[in-house]
């Protein structure tokens, strides 16, 4: 898609008829399980025909069609950007004029228009690479990190809580004011005081679910606008 369209929307997931996957010697049944859903995934096929590089690319355009974050002439900045589908999201939305900066442990394919990093973002010298790249206070701060589950649902929860934090803390220091933040989190609530600090600092904050978030997922996102600037004070020091 050119660059400024509004790219995809939460509308137009279209239904297909079922697929099956049938048991092959040496699969396992939750990689049967998991081909099967893919198959059947109107997202997937969708991400597929509009050439996005995964269906988590309407996540991001569902969050936005509502938010309204993403805006033209825009620096954005993606944590956990592999493969690259919210990049593209991103890309089209700020426009020719804007600028989009992603970072990713895996290698990410070259994108046309952004400015791809491969490195773990919590290394200690990953923020000022961004900043490097970003060339100015950025608009909006996404991260879709997600470390690997355990199958423990409190340490999954704990870790991924851990990366939001790290996201919010980098955000704070490049945010223009007036910016937003997006992350993943899990069901069960953000933790106080990640919740806390967001809403010292934005005038608005609030959890979404969008639609293409499949239902059986416990991931949510919360969505931070309206960044005041300045350094954070907790009420306690002030």
């Amino acid at each position: 898609m050119a660059a400024g369209k509004k790219g995809p929307s939460r509308r137009g997931a279209p239904r297909q008829s079922h697929v099956r996957v049938k048991t092959a010697k040496g699969r396992k049944l939750s990689s049967k399980l998991w081909l099967e859903r893919q198959l059947n995934d109107p997202y997937v096929a969708k991400a597929k025909r509009l050439g996005y590089r995964s269906r988590a690319a309407f996540k991001l355009a569902e969050i936005d069609d509502k938010y309204g974050f993403l805006k033209p002439g825009g620096r954005v900045v993606d944590l956990g950007a592999a493969p690259g589908g919210w990049v593209q999201v991103a890309l089209e939305r700020v426009g020719r004029k804007g600028r989009v900066v992603g970072i990713d442990l895996q290698e990410i394919e070259p994108i046309a228009g952004a400015e791809l990093l491969q490195g773990d973002f919590l290394d200690e010298d990953a923020p000022d690479r961004l900043r490097a790249l970003l060339d100015g206070p950025a608009d909006v701060v996404l991260s879709d990190m997600a470390a690997a589950s355990t199958g423990h649902a409190a340490t999954d929860h704990l870790r991924i809580m851990a990366l939001a934090e790290a996201a919010l803390d980098f955000a704070l220091e490049v945010l223009a004011p007036g910016g937003a933040f997006v992350a993943k989190v899990l069901q069960g609530g953000s933790e106080r005081s990640l919740l806390e600090t967001m809403r010292r600092n934005f005038t608005r904050v609030a959890h979404v679910k969008p639609p293409a978030s499949r239902k059986d997922s416990a991931e949510l996102y919360v969505v931070a606008m309206g960044f005041r600037g300045g350094p954070d004070e907790p009420e306690s020091r002030k």
